[in-house]
């Protein structure tokens, strides 16, 4: 693998996908332990939080974190009240992300390495950079996901999740500098996966999180009671498996037209979109990927 001072700017582009997004801390220990550290990092949605921990030096940090939580702590980032125009306590979860990913006070241009995240903007679904200004604001914007999160206003426009427009940011790696582009698409096997049931983990302090989601299974099954014969997907599935769908057809359509260099895809289908306490398992498979996927990256940097 090249080396040398002329070896081409690698850039590594993380994905959206939930509580899968995990796994992008997995992917990027694993391409350091072989040598592979990208001098671009963008992200989208859950890969701008970790696209931001990298970027800041504090991946570390955030695996710590992440590693820790139990249904219970998940659960605390979640108003099951219904408040406002999301279900995602915004301020809770800011202040989570100024101790384990970058302070309040840091700013992309400060990075030691190139960063930059996607956001939506609401109103005419034009694409968003982030590529100077607040680090925070910078993941707020892209990880507001419709109906979780509210709308998160920035210079006059309302913004929300990046998934919607460009899930996989290569194009903004590319437009960083990089010339070689790894990319990470979380969301390539799971299409339908979400109407099995969750897996039961044995975790009994998860009765809040277990709650939102039974709230929104047994809204869906109270208007839609069926005939009998066959019960349609609840609220919660089709919300998640919408979602899947979405995004997995925007990943296509925009890496025909703007292929990366190499792609990842973690085998992420038995972790459901909220579970955000299963971190170890999707790190795991994050590192498992790279390790398939090596001669495929080793060859892509040496053509570079």
């Amino acid at each position: 693998m090249k080396s040398s001072p002329d070896a081409p700017r690698i850039g590594l582009a993380l994905g959206s996908g939930s509580s899968r997004g995990w796994s992008h801390i997995g992917i990027i220990k694993a391409l350091e332990e072989i040598g592979v550290r990208p001098h671009v990092v963008t992200g989208c949605s859950i890969g701008s939080i970790v696209a931001a921990a990298h970027a800041a030096g504090n991946l570390d940090a955030l695996e710590q974190w992440v590693t820790s939580l139990r249904k219970r702590d998940v659960a605390g980032f979640f108003d099951i009240n219904w408040r406002l125009n999301g279900v995602v306590d915004a301020p809770m979860l800011r202040s989570f992300l100024a101790r384990n990913v970058a302070p309040e006070e840091a700013t992309i241009e400060a990075l030691p390495l190139t960063y930059g995240s996607v956001a939506t903007n609401l109103v005419n679904g034009r694409e968003i950079w982030f590529t100077d200004g607040s680090v925070l604001d910078s993941i707020m914007a892209s990880i507001a996901l419709p109906g979780l999160f509210v709308p998160f206003r920035h210079q006059q426009r309302w913004l929300v999740d990046g998934g919607l427009v460009n899930p996989v940011p290569v194009s903004l790696c590319h437009a960083l500098g990089a010339e070689i582009v790894i990319a990470v698409n979380l969301n390539g096997d799971i299409l339908g996966k979400h109407f099995a049931k969750p897996k039961d983990d044995g975790d009994e302090n998860g009765s809040a999180l277990d709650s939102l989601v039974e709230t929104l299974r047994d809204y869906s099954a109270t208007l839609f009671p069926g005939n009998g014969e066959e019960t349609p997907p609840s609220l919660f599935d089709v919300i998640a498996s919408s979602v899947n769908i979405t995004q997995d057809r925007i990943t296509r359509s925009r890496m025909a037209g703007d292929p990366p260099d190499v792609l990842l895809t973690p085998r992420l289908a038995h972790i459901g979109l909220l579970e955000f306490h299963r971190a170890k398992e999707a790190i795991e498979q994050g590192r498992q990927c790279v390790e398939r996927m090596q001669p495929a990256i080793e060859f892509a940097l040496n053509q570079g």
